[in-house]
């Protein structure tokens, strides 16, 4: 469904000023993610003194908090409450 309203450029999603196009959440969710990965690489090099080990634990992060984000923000975006 989000999938085709991007490629298909859909609007049968509620649209008004205070809702996000799905777009916008994927570029959000990633450059958030970009952010938080960097942050995991760090700290997981920190605590195991292997950069292979912190680009492994980095790189799983990456795929599967970008991914709950996501769908994080879409369903906040359907909450009215503390919309104006």
């Amino acid at each position: 469904m989000i999938a085709e309203q991007i490629l298909e450029r859909k609007t049968d999603y509620k649209e008004d000023k205070h809702s996000e196009k799905p777009l916008r959440s994927i570029i959000k969710s990633i450059s958030w993610r970009v952010v938080g990965t960097i942050d995991t690489i760090l700290i997981s090099w920190m605590i195991t003194g292997q950069v292979k080990t912190a680009f492994s634990i980095g790189g799983i992060e990456l795929i599967t908090k970008m991914l709950l984000y996501f769908f994080h923000e879409r369903v906040w975006n359907s909450i009215k409450w503390g919309k104006k």
